[in-house]
């Protein structure tokens, strides 16, 4: 049984590029120090004590930032390759967290993460794209899951160093997630292969690529579905660590580390899941389902009692299942219908579904739970999940049966 079970995973790792590893490397090393996004409702509720609804206006700025910086990466990416936009972000970012550290007003920390959504968000499209790059058909998504392991690894790193941090000194986040904006960024000048697609510069053909995307209905429908599931899966980087500390009575170290086992669990499992569910080819199910079991995971704070850390801990476990099941085949879903010339396009826009979470779901999540408690915040967000998935199933169905045009 071992010995099936280490094939199995030495298979799920097998024939992925040199450029692919090297880009995992890169996300690891840059999500070890994602620290301060996760931990910002806390930094602005505990430590410069503002209310819970300024801790939302601030997570809006940094989403109204990463929307506007997921388009410019996007375009950007098409015009210039993959490889120059990582890099400039990247650096970019890290340059910011240290400034956003010496900012005191509520006024200047919103403007400051205006620019940091927008400057680290722009290196998400060209980050997806060269995963498109560097995978075939037949391994993109494992290649995917790889990059989403290392990223996993580093949270799971970096949620349990931010926890003891936070607990000493709020500012240690920022310089710890600069740092390794800057280190990443380092990795991708001197050691990411810099590939020169073909049309890259073609304005004219790159135009024709950008607008057939808003003709892929399929697609169009698929990005809604995407922001509804993003604002309920973000309510964990906004709303749920206050839940957690005010609620629960966890600590900071105990909020860091509950963090930390959602990277842990992924990047021990995700593989190995990802490659046996592969075969099976039903990526939009396999969507539907991951996004009702995200819905339990927020109904869990509402029909359990006791003890506050194994509430968190099964919320987490099962949060995490979800994540597993349905998360890198939303990535492969998008690649397979893209091409090398309007990557970044459709790269922009998976990624603008994810910005725009950032400023719907902290802002209502944190109004929902000021004005009304968390209990009809858990609630609202399952009923958003269930409906989520509902639509994956009949995007499926639709697609099987080629009522929407392709």
């Amino acid at each position: 049984m071992i010995s099936r079970v280490i094939h199995i995973y030495k298979t799920a790792f097998e024939g992925l590029s040199g450029p692919i590893w090297l880009l995992s490397l890169v996300n690891l090393i840059n999500r070890s120090g994602t620290m301060v996004i996760p931990f910002m409702s806390m930094y602005i509720t505990q430590s410069m004590g503002f209310s819970l609804e300024s801790s939302g206006t601030v997570l809006l700025c940094y989403g109204l930032g990463s929307v506007l910086g997921a388009w410019v990466g996007g375009r950007l990416t098409d015009f210039f390759g993959y490889h120059k936009i990582q890099f400039y972000s990247l650096l970019g970012g890290g340059i910011l967290f240290f400034v956003l550290s010496a900012m005191s007003t509520l006024f200047t920390i919103s403007i400051v993460c205006i620019l940091l959504g927008l400057v680290n968000e722009a290196f998400r499209p060209p980050n997806m794209a060269a995963i498109g790059v560097f995978s075939t058909e037949e391994n993109r998504t494992r290649c995917s899951s790889l990059v989403r392991l290392s990223v996993n690894l580093g949270w799971a790193f970096g949620g349990g160093l931010a926890g003891i941090l936070a607990s000493q000194n709020y500012k240690y986040l920022f310089y710890v997630d600069g740092l390794t904006n800057i280190f990443a960024a380092l990795v991708v000048w001197f050691y990411l292969p810099n590939i020169q697609l073909k049309n890259q510069t073609q304005k004219t053909e790159l135009k024709k690529q950008r607008e057939s995307i808003f003709k892929d209905k399929p697609f169009v429908i698929f990005i809604i579905l995407k922001l509804l599931f993003a604002i309920s899966f973000f309510q964990v980087f906004s709303t749920l660590p206050v839940y957690l500390k005010t609620v629960l009575g966890l600590s900071e170290i105990q909020i860091g580390w509950t963090m930390a086992l959602n990277g842990l669990i992924i990047a021990l499992f995700e593989m190995l899941v990802v490659y046996q569910l592969s075969i099976i080819r039903k990526d939009l199910i396999l969507m539907s389902i991951g996004t009702l079991l995200l819905s339990l995971s927020y109904i869990i704070f509402n029909i359990m009692a006791g003890n506050g850390l194994l509430i968190a801990i099964i919320s987490t476990l099962i949060f995490t299942i979800a994540e597993i099941i349905a998360m890198p085949f939303m990535l492969t879903w998008w690649l397979d219908r893209s091409t090398d010339e309007n990557r970044g396009s459709y790269a922009a826009w998976y990624t603008i579904a994810f910005s725009a979470a950032h400023i719907i779901g902290p802002s209502t999540g944190t109004y929902i739970a000021a004005h009304f408690g968390f209990t009809i915040l858990w609630w609202s967000i399952a009923l958003v999940c269930v409906l989520t998935s509902g639509g994956y199933l009949l995007l499926h169905y639709f697609t099987n049966k080629n009522k929407l045009s392709t």
